[in-house]
């Protein structure tokens, strides 16, 4: 492996084992490389592995078999090089914005005065100047997402895992964030691999989407997507954009059929 593509996928397989019930085969036979600074999009039918193998980068829980890599070294647990933001928030209630932005790096050890300086610019970043001091409570649901966003940029992670991110907020906030997403992505350039089940948000933030079969996932198809960068909200009404969309639509629509006939309890 080189250290030119950050994250190595090779032959994972996820299978979960059930007491009394038949086991469920997540994940089938993953390869895929995501390029230092790369946007990789992943979408697909409900409960076709995608959260399962974001997982599986993180360190959250082991793959059946196959290997996860950071440029050079092998994934077995959480480490500083990757950064997870969850569809909720999980913020710290009873902490202040600065407080969990710098949450990580306290826990990491770093002092008081060092943290908070590096909390500040992500603070600032994520468009929060002047919250600093205010709680979780106090703030919006979009606004909540730039500081979990933020608390993860700011342990400085080689990889950000995005996992549907913005599905809990109302459609005109989502699509601010996910501009505001982009603005902050192309000042840091991570590599970013997100899962989303909005086919338009997956085509609007990526430099490539793929594409999940149903249950169990395998990658169907990698899409490029060539709309130029920077982008702002009005690509999503070129016609590039809407073919693109289209594109990927018919690709999943039969398998997001057969993922609700495979559905478990």
């Amino acid at each position: 492996m080189t250290d030119d593509a950050t994250l190595h996928i090779r032959g994972v397989n996820k299978t979960f084992l059930r007491t009394g019930k038949p086991s469920v085969e997540a994940l089938r036979d993953i390869d895929l490389t995501v390029k230092d600074g790369e946007f990789v999009a992943i979408v697909g039918a409900s409960g076709s592995g995608k959260s399962t193998l974001l997982r599986i980068i993180d360190g959250l829980m082991p793959a059946s078999s196959g290997t996860i890599a950071v440029g050079s070294r092998a994934v077995s647990r959480p480490g500083p090089d990757r950064a997870m933001v969850f569809q909720n928030d999980s913020l710290l209630p009873w902490k202040t914005v600065i407080e969990n932005v710098g949450y990580g790096l306290a826990i990491g050890g770093m002092a008081r005065a060092e943290r908070e300086a590096i909390a500040r610019r992500f603070i600032e970043l994520a468009g929060l100047r002047g919250f600093e001091h205010h709680y979780p409570h106090q703030l919006s649901g979009g606004m909540r997402q730039r500081v979990n966003v933020a608390r993860a940029l700011a342990v400085d992670p080689r990889i950000l895992l995005l996992d549907e991110p913005f599905a809990a907020l109302d459609a005109q906030t989502r699509e601010i964030m996910q501009a505001e997403l982009l603005s902050i992505w192309g000042r840091q350039k991570k590599t970013v691999v997100l899962i989303t089940h909005q086919i338009d948000e997956a085509v609007f933030l990526s430099d490539r989407v793929v594409v999940f079969s149903a249950r169990p996932g395998q990658i169907r198809a990698e899409i490029p997507i060539d709309l130029p960068r920077p982008r702002d909200l009005e690509v999503k009404r070129s016609l590039a954009f809407v073919q693109l969309v289209d594109e990927i639509w018919k690709l999943i629509e039969h398998e997001v059929r057969l993922g609700m006939s495979l559905a478990v309890d």
